[in-house]
């Protein structure tokens, strides 16, 4: 059945609605960034750049590096977002655009976020790197589909009773990486975290500027919970998001994080710039090894 044009939009030119990408534009390697400047601070070391894109805040480049094909997008901050971009990116490889039907063979797609990260722990030093092997998010997104099946409940009821969650806030929900490409991605200099992903900045990862917070003590809370001896590592915006969706879709994702403040100890990167550009030489080279 063909999916109405109030569902699936496209452009005038064919392309789709937000991205303003066509399935041609399209790797099956893909790397995400928060910041749409930060997607040339990738390409950079492209050998080849085929198509460069641009709509709102997402910035599309793909091109080449050491011979394999990657496609570098923004998704701007947070899973609001990246509800939009997973949907589309999956609609360019799996849906028909002309007829506005889903293809009978699936195409998987390989998505890596590079992005920045806080750890919430004393022992995780600014300037490291931390793959998110579980995530946890606040944000609602996954509850709005038939997404039971994908989900850890018994971490975030665990999690939830934790923190004596104010009933007001939405409950959590968890799920993993891809286990072999997040695998693919360790090494030394990288180890494995479980990252809660939060709706907001300020107020939902503990930050007060002028407004007070409904629970002064929730980073605290957060820092102390352990669930099978593992402990939160870190607080983003997006990963929870991007393996929900990305599982749901048939998907493979996994979320790369340079800790650029250490939310225990009050520090802040000095080179937060270099940091991340240590972890996009380090996870080009992870992809340029790995195979689909």
């Amino acid at each position: 059945m063909a999916i109405a044009e109030s569902e699936l939009i496209l452009n005038e030119d064919g392309s789709i609605y937000h991205l303003n990408l066509k399935p041609e534009h399209l790797s099956q390697n893909i790397i995400t960034v928060g910041d749409p400047d930060r997607v040339e601070q990738i390409t950079q070391y492209f050998n080849t750049i085929e198509y460069k894109i641009r709509k709102r805040e997402f910035h599309t480049q793909t091109g080449t590096y050491k011979g394999h094909r990657i496609t570098v997008i923004s998704t701007g901050i947070g899973t609001d977002n990246i509800d939009i971009v997973f949907n589309e990116l999956d609609a360019l490889v799996n849906i028909d655009l002309i007829t506005r039907e889903n293809k009978t063979e699936h195409t998987t797609l390989q998505i890596v976020r590079i992005g920045t990260s806080g750890s919430i722990q004393p022992d995780i030093p600014i300037d490291s790197f931390v793959v998110s092997e579980i995530a946890t998010g606040f944000d609602s997104l996954l509850h709005f589909y038939k997404s039971d099946h994908v989900q850890l409940p018994k971490i975030s009821i665990a999690l939830a009773k934790h923190l004596d969650l104010d009933q007001n806030k939405s409950m959590p929900y968890t799920v993993t990486y891809d286990k072999n490409l997040g695998e693919h991605m360790l090494s030394s200099i990288v180890t494995k975290g479980h990252t809660l992903t939060n709706v907001g900045f300020y107020g939902p990862q503990g930050r007060i500027l002028r407004l007070p917070l409904q629970d002064n003590e929730l980073n605290t809370k957060i820092a102390s919970f352990t669930y099978e001896n593992k402990k939160i590592t870190n607080l983003e915006m997006e990963t929870a998001g991007m393996y929900g969706m990305a599982k749901l879709l048939g998907h493979k994702a996994v979320s790369m994080n340079a800790i650029v403040a250490n939310r225990a100890t009050g520090e802040f990167s000095q080179n937060p710039k270099e940091t991340v550009d240590k972890l996009i030489k380090y996870t080009l080279d992870k992809i340029a090894s790995y195979r689909l």
